[in-house]
C-alpha cells in the first residue's frame, strides 16, 4: 500500500512563498517518478511539476520560473518550493507518484498515486 503525506500548505499574500513537503513511505521513492498536482475550486486536477527518477524536472507553463520541485532520496522527501505566488495558484496541492511504470513524458500530470492534499490560499 502506498502512503504519501503532504505538509506546508497555508495562506499567503500574492508575491509570497511557501514550501510544500511530501513524505513517501512504504516504497522506495528514489526509483520512481514523482511530482505535484493541484486542483482549484471548481476545476479539474492538473499537473504542476514532476521530477523523474533520473532527476529531470518538468513544469507546467503556468508555474515555470516560479516553482521548483526537488527530492531527497535518502530521507524520501519530495519538495515543492513556490515563489512569487499568485491568487490563481490557490488550490489543493497533492503529492503524486507513478507506480508500476514510468511517467508519460508528454503529460505533466501523469500519476497514479496521490496523497490527501494540502491547501494553499493566495490572497491579492
Amino acid at each position: 500500500q502506498v502512503y504519501l503525506a503532504e505538509s506546508g500548505g497555508g495562506a499567503v499574500q500574492a508575491g509570497g512563498s511557501l514550501r510544500l513537503s511530501c513524505t513517501a513511505d512504504r516504497f522506495p521513492s528514489s526509483n520512481i517518478d514523482m511530482g505535484w498536482s493541484r486542483r482549484a475550486d471548481g476545476k479539474e486536477r492538473e499537473g504542476v511539476a514532476a521530477i523523474d527518477s533520473d532527476g529531470s524536472t518538468h513544469y507546467a507553463d503556468s508555474v515555470k520560473g516560479r516553482f521548483t520541485v526537488s527530492r531527497d532520496n535518502v530521507k524520501k522527501i519530495l519538495y515543492l518550493q513556490m515563489d512569487n505566488l499568485k491568487p490563481e495558484d490557490s488550490a489543493w496541492y497533492f503529492c503524486a507518484a507513478v507506480l508500476g511504470r514510468r511517467r508519460s513524458r508528454n503529460n505533466i500530470g501523469d500519476f497514479n498515486q496521490y496523497g490527501h492534499g494540502t491547501r494553499v490560499t493566495v490572497s491579492s
